[in-house]
């Protein structure tokens, strides 16, 4: 097994990825502007990111060829694809501060995440933190004039899905510890590309997105846009790794929230969001159940395990 680093090098790394994820609305944006929706740029911008990976893992030996017949690698391949699929698009064509509020219901989803795949049973202070969040997710949604159910907007329905997925990816960083972490980035990698790039087909099929515009008299405006994403999503990667396998599940979920600072900073000072009281009162309550989990946590001796 890989020696646990400190708990501190293991926090700054989680603080590096919420950063990577916090701003990486504005690139993406960036990449929409210049015609190319956030599915395809997803796709580019993660292929790009395996490919490099692929090169230096064979280069320096490090290529995971065993540990491929690990079943859990392909769940966090799906996993970890479809929590690109759901933040990347919801973050690019909706208010940054409303989908980033939305996807954090993850630590929320991690009490029932790490339950099923961890056999980590929920004690009653766990439930009521779910609850607390699900109250929160209504208040955000939930106006006089918006009739149930809800959420009906693209960027919502997105964001909730993807703070599942990523609760799930979490949880399999931590049950697949014990692999290599060339394996687990690869997978993560692969499965940001091929996800995307399977949902782009399919919504391209059904006329939702419109096809890739033509490269040649684009790809210089978009080639440093995609290239420092994924630069940017391998260091942020990297770190996420560090931390959340060598950390407690409800201690990722926690540090993790430093994302809707980085978003909500940002996407304020570049005018990419709206602030309603709605929107803080259930965003505050979201906040406050992950901020719980930490400051309130369950006591060793209440926590049963259950088979998996």
């Amino acid at each position: 097994m890989t020696a646990t680093p400190h708990k501190a090098t293991a926090v700054a790394a989680l603080l590096i990825n919420a950063l990577v994820w916090g701003v990486s609305w504005w690139p993406f944006k960036n990449l929409q502007a210049l015609g190319l929706h956030p599915l395809w740029s997803t796709a580019w911008v993660y292929l790009l990111a395996f490919v490099m990976l692929v090169v230096v893992f064979v280069w320096r030996g490090l290529w995971p060829s065993q540990t491929w017949r690990h079943p859990g690698l392909w769940a966090l391949w799906l996993a970890s694809g479809l929590t690109n699929v759901g933040f990347n698009w919801a973050v690019t064509v909706g208010d940054v501060v409303r989908v980033v509020l939305l996807f954090y219901l993850m630590p929320a989803w991690s009490v029932l995440v790490a339950w099923w795949l961890l056999g980590e049973r929920p004690h009653a202070r766990a439930l009521w933190r779910l609850a607390l969040a699900l109250c929160g997710l209504v208040i955000v949604l939930k106006t006089p004039e918006t009739p149930w159910p809800v959420p009906q907007s693209l960027p919502d329905v997105l964001a909730l899905l993807g703070g599942l997925s990523f609760a799930v990816t979490n949880a399999l960083l931590l049950k697949l510890r014990d692999t290599p972490d060339s394996a687990r980035m690869l997978a993560m990698f692969g499965g940001g590309a091929s996800m995307a790039a399977l949902t782009a087909l399919m919504a391209l099929g059904a006329g939702i997105i419109a096809p890739v515009p033509d490269v040649s008299g684009h790809v210089l405006a978009w080639a440093p846009w995609a290239l420092a994403l994924s630069t940017a999503f391998l260091f942020g990667n990297f770190a996420l790794q560090l931390g959340a396998a060598h950390l407690p599940a409800h201690t990722t979920a926690l540090v993790m929230l430093s994302e809707v600072v980085f978003a909500s900073v940002s996407s304020y000072v570049l005018g990419a969001s709206e602030w309603s009281l709605r929107t803080a009162a259930g965003g505050s309550l979201i906040v406050l159940a992950a901020l719980l989990a930490v400051g309130w946590p369950e006591r060793a001796s209440h926590v049963q395990q259950v088979s998996t």
